[in-house]
C-alpha cells in the first residue's frame, strides 16, 4: 500500500532529487585541502587513533623507517593469540564459544567452575521473554533476518525492568542476556522469514538445556533438529573467530560512539547490528557467495586458470557480477599476507569439503585466492598485498553445513555479539569517558535569508 502512495508522486519525487542534486554537491579537491581523512583512516592507509581497549588487536604489518612492511596476520584476544585458544579447547575437544564469551567480557580465561557458571547462566537466559515471539517477530515479519534482529534488540529495552542502570552489575546482566537470547532471536525471526516469505512451513524450537550455543542453533533453525558433531564443532570454531575484532571496526566502533552518549545497552548493540548489515561489513560474507554463484555458472571448466583469471578480471572491469568492481573477500584494511580466521577456516573447509563431496568447489575457492592477487595487478595496477579475509571462506563453510545464505551474517551478528558487548562496557567504564565527537568541516558558503516571495 504505502509502495502506491509512493507510486503516484513518483514526479515530485524526481523533482525532489533534482533539487537535492543541484544544492549538495561537493568537491572532492575539499577532501585533500581540509585534510579530511575519510573513512577516519590515516593516508597511509591505517586507522585514526580514536582511543585504548585491553579486549583485542588486530596485526597485519609493521612499521619499519616509516613504512609499512606486510606480516602474517594475527588476531588477538585479551592478549591471547586466537590460533592458541583455538588448538587449547579443540585439543581437549571441548567447544569453545562460551569460554571465549567469558575471556572477551571478564578480561581472563575461566577456571573450570567460572567455566561451568558462565555456561550455566547463558543456558538458563537463552529463552525469550514471555510472548516476546508472538508480539515482536511473528506479527511483523521481516524478509531480512538482520533487519528483524536490530528491531528485536531494541525492543528488549521494553521487557527489561532496569534497562538505564549503567552499574556494572546491570551492565553485565543485560550482556550475559543479549549474547544468550540473540541465537534464539535469529532462529525465531529466520523461520517466521521462511514462512511468511517463503511459504515453508512453520516450526518454532524452544533452546534445550545443556547445549551448546552451536548446537542450540543449529537444533533451532532445523526442522528436523538434527546436527552432526562435526557441524557443531566447525559452526562453534566460525563464532569463536567472528567473535571479536578489535575496537576499530564498524560495527564495534559504532556501538561504542552510541555508548559514549550514554544510552541504553540495547540501542547500542541495535545500531551495531545494522553496521553488521552492511555489505562492506559483516554482509560480504553472503556477496561472496553470490559472487561465486555467478563464477561458477559462467566459467565451465572451474580447473581452468585462464578462465577463472579472465573472469576475475571482467569482474575487476565491471562487466560482470554485480558491477561493483570488487574482487570479495579478497583484501582488508589492516592484513596483508594472511588474514588468521581465513587460515583457520581454510584448513578446517578443506576437511568437511573432503567428507561433503565438495572439494572441486573448495579447489575453485583456492584458485580465485591465488589468482585475484595478480590479476589485480594486471587490470588496476595494484601492487597491494592482499590476501583473503575471513568472509572469503566463511559462506563456503556455512554451505557444506547446509546453512541457508541468509543466515550468513545473522551468524556474524551470534558471535560477533560477544565482542560489542565487551566493548559496550569497557567504553561506559573508561576512565574519563567523553562522548565520541569528531568534526566536519562545513563547506556551504554563507546566504541570506529569501522571503518566500521573492524565491
Amino acid at each position: 500500500m504505502q509502495n502506491e502512495v509512493w507510486a503516484a508522486d513518483t514526479a515530485f519525487m524526481d523533482s525532489l532529487c533534482g533539487e537535492y542534486r543541484r544544492h549538495n554537491q561537493i568537491d572532492p579537491a575539499d577532501y585533500e585541502r581540509y585534510q579530511v581523512k575519510r573513512g577516519l583512516r590515516n593516508p597511509d592507509g591505517t586507522g585514526v587513533m580514536a582511543g585504548v581497549t585491553q579486549i583485542g588487536s588486530v596485526m597485519g604489518y609493521y612499521v619499519q623507517d616509516g613504512e609499512r612492511v606486510p606480516a602474517p596476520g594475527k588476531l588477538i584476544y585479551r592478549g591471547i593469540d586466537v590460533e592458541a585458544l583455538i588448538d587449547g579447547f579443540v585439543g581437549e575437544g571441548r567447544f569453545g564459544f562460551e569460554e571465549t564469551a567469558y575471556l572477551l567480557l571478564m578480561g581472563s580465561l575461566p577456571t573450570r567452575a567460572q567455566l561451568e557458571g558462565f555456561q550455566a547462566l547463558l543456558n538458563h537466559h537463552h529463552a525469550l521473554p514471555p510472548m516476546f515471539t508472538e508480539d515482536m517477530i511473528i506479527k511483523a515479519p521481516s524478509p531480512d533476518v538482520m533487519n528483524k534482529l536490530a528491531r528485536s534488540v531494541l525492543a528488549l529495552y521494553s521487557y527489561d525492568d532496569n534497562p538505564d542502570d549503567l552499574s556494572l552489575a546491570n551492565q553485565l546482566r543485560q550482556a550475559v542476556g543479549l549474547i544468550a537470547r540473540v541465537p534464539t532471536i535469529v532462529a525465531h525471526a529466520f523461520a517466521v522469514k521462511r514462512h511468511y516469505y517463503d511459504n515453508e512451513s512453520l516450526y518454532l524450537h524452544r533452546p534445550q538445556e545443556g547445549l551448546s550455543v552451536a548446537e542450540n542453533f543449529l537444533y533451532s533453525v532445523r526442522h528436523d533438529n538434527q546436527y552432526t558433531a562435526e557441524e557443531a564443532r566447525l559452526l562453534d570454531l566460525c563464532l569463536v573467530l567472528h567473535a571479536e575484532h578489535g575496537g576499530g571496526n564498524n560495527s564495534a566502533f559504532t556501538c561504542r560512539v552510541l555508548s559514549s552518549s550514554g544510552t541504553d545497552f540495547y540501542s547500542a548493540i541495535a545500531a551495531a547490528v545494522g553496521s553488521l548489515k552492511g555489505p562492506r561489513h559483516g554482509g560480504a560474507n553472503k556477496k561472496v557467495m553470490e559472487m561465486f554463484g555467478g563464477l561458477e555458472a559462467d566459467v565451465k571448466d572451474w580447473a581452468d586458470d585462464d578462465a577463472v583469471r579472465d573472469y576475475l578480471a571482467r569482474l575487476l572491469r565491471k562487466e560482470a557480477g554485480d558491477r561493483s568492481g570488487l574482487i570479495y573477500g579478497i583484501g582488508h584494511a589492516i592484513y596483508t599476507l594472511s588474514d588468521p580466521r581465513a587460515v583457520v577456516l581454510k584448513r578446517f573447509a578443506r576437511k568437511l569439503a573432503e567428507s561433503k563431496g565438495m572439494l572441486e568447489e573448495f579447489e575453485l575457492f583456492e584458485r580465485v585466492e591465488r589468482l585475484a592477487p595478480e590479476v589485480l595487478l594486471s587490470v588496476k595496477g595494484e601492487e597491494k598485498v592482499v590476501c583473503a579475509n575471513v568472509d572469503f571462506y566463511s559462506g563456503l563453510v556455512y554451505k557444506m553445513m547446509g546453512i541457508p545464505m541468509e543466515l550468513y551474517t545473522p551468524l556474524f551478528a551470534v558471535a560477533r555479539m560477544v565482542g560489542w558487548c565487551a566493548h559496550r562496557i569497557e567504553e561506559v567504564y573508561q576512565p574519563g569517558n567523553r562522548i565520541i565527537r569528531p568534526a566536519y568541516k562545513a563547506v556551504a558558503p554563507m546566504r541570506t535569508f529569501v522571503p518566500l516571495d521573492q524565491r
